[in-house]
């Protein structure tokens, strides 16, 4: 089952790295200055860094089988979902808002600059909806090999 949190970790993993990467490109840092993004950069890069180390503590977990860095990477996990929370609370009226604006007739209700545009906006749908399902299928294995059920 180890194996299997390592692959659904990974498989996360990939998800976040595009939308961090579209955000990014997007100008979702530039925009911080004018409020254009939900995202706030400190929960974006904290939600990051958070999972790439917990990442780094399972791998070398699944090397070593130390008991204690199960439950150091789902301590890590913790932060990483609630900053995930809020990062979706955040995006949902960004979702909304583009779903409205292509539902009214010509495909916006008013003209909008591509600046005012949050970077969040161009998330695919399918993306951030894979990206949550393996986050909590990865919590979910990395606690039970954490408790002992399934692990190495």
């Amino acid at each position: 089952m180890d194996i299997a949190a390592l692959i659904a970790w990974l498989v996360t993993a990939l998800g976040g790295f595009y939308m961090l990467g579209t955000w990014i490109q997007r100008g979702g840092i530039r925009q911080q200055q004018s409020g254009a993004s939900r995202l706030p950069a400190p929960v974006v890069f904290g939600h990051f860094a958070l999972a790439a180390v917990g990442l780094v503590v399972w791998i070398v977990y699944v090397v070593a089988d130390k008991g204690g860095l199960a439950w150091t990477a789902f301590g890590l996990l913790l932060p990483v979902a609630l900053l995930g929370f809020v990062m979706l609370g955040r995006w949902l009226p960004v979702y909304r808002d583009r779903a409205t604006a292509a539902a009214t007739p010509g495909g916006a209700a008013a003209p909008v600059t591509e600046g005012a545009v949050p970077a969040e906006r161009h998330f695919p749908l399918p993306v951030v909806l894979a990206h949550g399902l393996f986050a909590v299928v990865t919590l979910v294995l990395v606690l039970l090999v954490a408790l002992g059920i399934g692990g190495s």
